[in-house]
């Protein structure tokens, strides 16, 4: 059914004004939406587990042998090693900032309780959730490396800098600042290569640390020993050798860049006791930890989700308004061109119009020729009285 010139009207001014708003949707979803997405989760709860690489060195020492009443210092060969990694977001959090708490422990596995426990840590600190960076707030995080008797850790107020759980959204091919937990200090993390893991592309970065005295960031007894030269291994009898605890480290990152998350890692360590830091002389613990299939696997799909929706709101649902707009703004505009010039329909074969009541109209009176001082004569008709 054909529609009258004013419906036209309408509907054309209603096909512009909704093409107007896709169009402008379309162009504000990128700059607003996608602003708000390109952050870090503020309800991230991850696990990552690592393991010691098979047919590499795993060596850690037996603490027991230290105390032993004879014989030197035993250090265990292929060691099953476990780090695990629980991460959390904690207060203060919101749309800039948020506290990540980060809980690690490292354990033999192949000894029961808390025999096989090596290590455990409480790390806290604030970061911006775009760049992944701590903020500026002193002191910005705190890390526990003991317990009280009730087992609760003890947090020692810890400035943080560079990155560490996370890159920045939209990591780029460069050098990072990047904090290492153990000696509390930031170090570059170097761009290495892009390259794929499970089809999907990451860029690979490392990181080394140098061999650094633990006892010069935490004066805890384990750091520094003093033991006879023969409990040690080395010459001297039974005159006191004091040793440092030294730590090494070379740690690799693999990160999807759209999104900064790490989808693997691993870490190098080398902790040994020695006189002098380019001389190891009694290694503490030596391995090289990686993330396992399963955890490779979990970080990937965090990363897939958030790409996904940066590409939804990003690209493809702009894209979808934006053709859907043009196309609503053409239609809009010819129909109101052709609603405006629409022609008086003709009446079917010509026939006369016929008034109410079937009375045909009155013809027209043929033209008289007059001269040009002839007036008109004006007619009046005079109805008959019934």
């Amino acid at each position: 059914m054909a529609l009258s010139a004013g419906t036209r009207r309408t509907v054309a001014c209603l096909l512009v004004g909704l093409g107007a708003l896709l169009i402008v949707a379309a162009i504000m979803i990128p700059t607003y939406t996608v602003d708000k997405l390109a952050k870090t989760p503020l309800d991230l709860e991850i696990t990552t587990i690592a393991t010691n690489q098979q047919n590499e060195d795993s060596l850690v020492l037996d603490s027991k042998s230290l105390t032993a009443p004879e014989g030197s210092a035993k250090v265990d060969t292929n060691v099953p090693l476990v780090s695990q990694r629980f991460l959390t977001v904690e207060d203060p959090a919101d749309a800039h900032q948020m506290t990540v708490q980060a809980g690690q422990t490292l354990r033999r596995i192949d000894k029961q309780g808390d025999t096989g426990l090596l290590t455990a840590t409480v790390d806290r600190v604030t970061i911006d959730r775009v760049t992944g960076e701590p903020v500026s707030t002193q002191p910005n995080g705190s890390i526990a490396v003991t317990a009280n008797l009730e087992g609760q850790s003890i947090a020692e107020p810890v400035q943080h800098t560079g990155l560490q759980y996370r890159f920045p959204i939209g990591t780029e091919k460069k050098t990072y600042p990047y904090f290492d937990l153990n000696v509390r200090k930031t170090f570059d993390a170097n761009f290495i290569e892009e390259t794929e893991i499970n089809n999907t592309k990451v860029y690979h970065f490392q990181m080394s640390v140098p061999a650094t005295s633990l006892w010069d960031v935490v004066q805890a007894p384990t750091n520094r020993l003093s033991l006879p030269a023969a409990k040690w291994g080395v010459e001297g009898g039974d005159a006191p050798v004091t040793m440092t605890r030294y730590y090494t480290n070379t740690r690799d990152l693999w990160v999807e860049p759209q999104t900064g998350t790490v989808v693997k890692g691993g870490e190098a360590l080398h902790l040994y006791y020695s006189r002098t830091a380019d001389k190891p002389e009694v290694t503490a613990l030596k391995s090289h930890l990686v993330f396992d299939e399963n955890t490779i696997e979990s970080q990937l799909s965090v990363a897939k989700e958030n790409i996904d929706k940066l590409s939804l709101y990003g690209r493809i649902l702009p894209i979808i308004l934006g053709v859907l707009g043009v196309i609503a703004l053409i239609v809009g505009v010819v129909l109101g061109i052709r609603g405006g010039s629409a022609p008086t329909p003709a009446r079917a074969g010509g026939a006369p119009f016929q008034r109410p009541g079937g009375s045909a109209p009155t013809s027209p009176a043929p033209r008289v020729n007059r001269g040009a001082d002839d007036a008109p004569t004006e007619q009046i008709r005079i109805d008959k009285q019934p």
